[in-house]
């Protein structure tokens, strides 16, 4: 049972790579049992420490001696998830990153079905993105209010964002996923993941750069 206190986000965003192990786990070994904390550290290059720290901020799931039982694990990181339940979502913007999120197979898998997309360009609206027929932007209102729409994604230029946004939560949108450059002003009870590529790249430029200057600084002393 999950326990009732404030899960920092750190512990959040490591529980999709724990399902996402667990999954592979069980794809590749229908018949596996169950999976010690040790034994999920060496797949995931987590302390066991960590893991056993992770999930005991959601109650705990395992048995001392007998470690985790790896489906129902799995079973229950899904629901913590919210992945037990299908989520509608959009997409505002056609573009190759539009087209490329609408045809990732594995979105469906995990419960989240595209329903739509817009865009602005005349040439663009009526043709298909794989089963999606491309919508116009001034169709969005209309839509938004006919139908249940749980996420939002918009895949367009930071200049747009904004104002998409203000239609998106006037229209009743809790959560957006947020590929523009710009980090939008919403209400407090509108959820937005940002994802800003340009700064996942700096940050692996980084580690990059890290670990040149650790190999320049190993190679003076072995001189």
């Amino acid at each position: 049972m999950m326990v009732e206190k404030n899960i920092s986000q750190a512990v959040i965003r490591r529980l999709p790579r724990y399902y996402r192990y667990l999954g592979q786990l069980l794809e590749e070994d229908v018949e596996v049992e169950r999976i010690s904390s040790h034994e999920l550290s060496q797949m995931m290059k987590v302390t066991a420490s960590q893991i056993r720290q992770d999930l005991n901020n959601f109650g705990g799931f395992g048995q001392q001696g007998y470690g985790y039982n790896v489906k129902f694990l799995y079973t229950e990181i899904g629901k913590i998830l919210g992945l037990e339940q299908n989520h509608n979502v959009i997409i505002i913007g056609s573009g190759h990153l539009g087209q490329a999120l609408a045809n990732y197979k594995s979105f469906g898998k995990r419960g989240f079905t595209f329903t739509a997309m817009f865009d602005k360009d005349p040439k663009v609206v009526g043709t298909k993105v794989g089963d999606i027929t491309i919508k116009a932007m001034d169709d969005l209102g209309a839509f938004l209010k006919e139908n249940q729409v749980d996420i939002a994604t918009l895949a367009i230029p930071k200049d747009a964002a904004e104002e998409v946004a203000d239609l998106l939560v006037e229209n009743g949108v809790k959560a957006i996923w947020n590929f523009a450059h710009l980090d939008l002003e919403v209400p407090r009870d509108v959820i937005v993941e940002n994802v800003h590529l340009s700064e996942s790249l700096m940050r692996l430029s980084y580690d990059l750069n890290q670990n040149k200057g650790e190999y320049k600084k190993d190679a003076y002393k072995s001189r």
